[in-house]
């Protein structure tokens, strides 16, 4: 099909079978475009017409919202956790509370070796937070051996000190070295259950 009358610009004429033709001022077919520019021949990144349309090897749209995989939460406690919790509180309050009762009043934990036990009470706790077998014995049976010599220790000092002075029944365990003594039996029973675990 020619062109219009005056005109010096390439033109495009649409044909019933959906192809466009440009042709130049002066007549001359340059060339055919199937279906205008909206057809597949003119789409990106696919394979297929429309309505059969699969995606090619890249699709940088889902390159870049694909969800990565969901984290594995791992487990805090273990199956020491309670046991040394347990034992650790017992071991801390214990270190604050007195130690030996005497006719003129109590000594309290935290004057003397009771300084040494809360620390160790600490580390046990800090243990029972921790998911590593070889870490929860450890933070089990140390604390647990360290306070029973402390308190055995001190113990061997009051009945010393009884028997020196002739005072048998002035100086007496307080509630605070008590509780110590438990923390103690419940520690090393949850570190050696845990060794017994495979």
């Amino acid at each position: 099909m020619g062109p219009r009358g005056g005109e010096r610009s390439l033109t495009g004429d649409e044909r019933s079978n959906g192809t466009r033709e440009h042709r130049s001022p002066s007549g001359l077919l340059l060339f055919v475009l199937p279906g205008g520019p909206s057809t597949d021949a003119l789409r990106p990144f696919t394979d297929q017409p429309l309505g059969e349309r699969t995606l090619s090897t890249y699709h940088p749209v889902m390159a870049d919202t694909a969800s990565p995989a969901a984290p594995v939460r791992r487990r805090i406690l273990h199956a020491g956790s309670l046991g040394m919790l347990v034992g650790g509180l017992l071991v801390l309050v214990g270190s604050v509370l007195p130690w030996v009762i005497t006719p003129f009043g109590s000594i309290n934990g935290a004057a003397g070796p009771g300084l040494w036990t809360l620390s160790v009470g600490f580390l046990a706790i800090a243990g029972a937070l921790l998911p590593y077998r070889k870490v929860a014995i450890a933070h089990s049976l140390i604390p647990g051996v360290t306070v029973a010599l402390i308190v055995g220790w001190q113990a061997a000092r009051l009945i010393s000190l009884s028997a020196s002075t002739g005072a048998w029944g002035q100086l007496m365990p307080g509630i605070g070295m008590v509780m110590a003594a438990g923390g103690t039996v419940v520690l090393i029973r949850t570190g050696m259950r845990l060794l017994a675990l495979r």
